[in-house]
């Protein structure tokens, strides 16, 4: 059994215009050591997968069913006391800001020394100890002095730092990190990303790296699960999704990023704007904005995800396009934008 398990995830919300369908029948699964990215645009359902995961959804207005295994014990069915243990301790979670993740009053170094005692029976000097040699182990230079020191005393960049610090702090088998370089500059992000595959390896953690870049996706991850409208529209080993990508949506992403062939150019974008999720659109959710729409895709929702047939690897995807002309469109779109990997 993999470490992580999701299994036809639904999660709906109770709103004053009705029920909306966040994620809907999402299923993927995740080895040890593995990273898996999640793309897709603002709207499709990436953040909610991870707070799904986490539990950290209000459960008054939301509801949520499926299964989320983690070494085989369904997360959905606990109670929120042993979900509050397993956070921090078995998954830990990396959010896109740190300014608004780390308590202003507090120093650094008493919120990570308080994330080790949460979850470990050890003395102050020790827990003291483990939050200095974590901020060492994220690249945080003077760790003793930084401990003394406030959020609003570090950088952007090293404020992600320390919240990946007090992710880490604990060694949990799965880290989540929900846009964690979205609000950095590229230099600063380049570092993050080098410090999540260094510590990848140190830590033999699993990684759900959710991200609308593609890029970020090609540079660490292993898989790949491309969603759109709270579903999934494709997935497969990062590989084959750039070298053969077969969803019009996956075509559109990789038409956003810079190519060789583009130059300074105006980069392509997909017209339209994500599907409201109050109302989606009947049949495919992508139809109202997809070049390639036919009748059957306002109508009738794409088949259940299935192999792609020329792929020899475990490779889905959920359209209503022949096969044929799958192949050739992906062939013509990645021979004219030259994608840069």
């Amino acid at each position: 059994m993999a470490l992580l398990e999701v299994r036809d995830l639904r999660t709906t919300f109770r709103t004053d215009d009705g029920l909306v369908t966040a994620i809907d029948g999402v299923s993927f699964s995740l080895e040890k050591g593995q990273v898996l990215g999640i793309v897709g645009e603002s709207g499709s359902g990436k953040s909610v997968t991870s707070l799904s995961i986490m539990g950290l959804l209000p459960r008054g207005s939301a509801a949520t069913s499926g299964q989320v295994l983690l070494d085989g014990r369904d997360l959905l069915t606990l109670g929120e006391e042993e979900m509050r243990k397993i956070r921090g301790q078995e998954i830990a979670m990396i959010f896109q800001d740190p300014m608004t993740s780390l308590n202003p009053v507090y120093t650094v170094g008493w919120q990570l020394i308080e994330a080790v005692r949460l979850h470990q029976d050890v003395s102050q000097t020790a827990a003291t100890k483990r939050a200095r040699d974590m901020l060492a182990a994220v690249g945080i230079p003077n760790p003793d002095e930084r401990l003394r020191q406030y959020p609003h005393e570090f950088s952007g960049g090293m404020r992600q730092r320390v919240m990946i610090a007090m992710a880490l702090a604990n060694d949990p088998k799965l880290l989540i990190a929900d846009e964690p370089t979205t609000a950095l500059d590229v230099t600063t992000q380049a570092q993050i990303l080098e410090l999540i595959r260094r510590l990848r390896t140190d830590f033999d953690s699993a990684i759900v790296m959710i991200t609308h870049d593609l890029g970020v996706v090609a540079e660490i991850c292993d898989d790949v699960l491309v969603m759109y409208g709270g579903r999934v529209a494709e997935q497969g080993g990062v590989d084959d999704i750039f070298a053969r990508p077969r969803h019009p949506y996956t075509w559109g992403l990789m038409g956003s990023m810079p190519s060789r062939s583009h130059g300074m150019d105006r980069l392509q974008s997909i017209p339209g704007s994500p599907p409201s999720l109050l109302r989606p659109p009947p049949g495919c959710r992508f139809s109202p904005r997809c070049p390639y729409v036919m009748d059957i895709c306002r109508g009738d929702p794409p088949p259940p995800l299935r192999q792609v047939e020329d792929d020899p690897h475990f490779h889905v995807e959920a359209c209503h396009l022949d096969a044929a002309s799958k192949r050739e469109e992906a062939a013509r779109l990645l021979a004219a934008q030259e994608i840069v990997r």
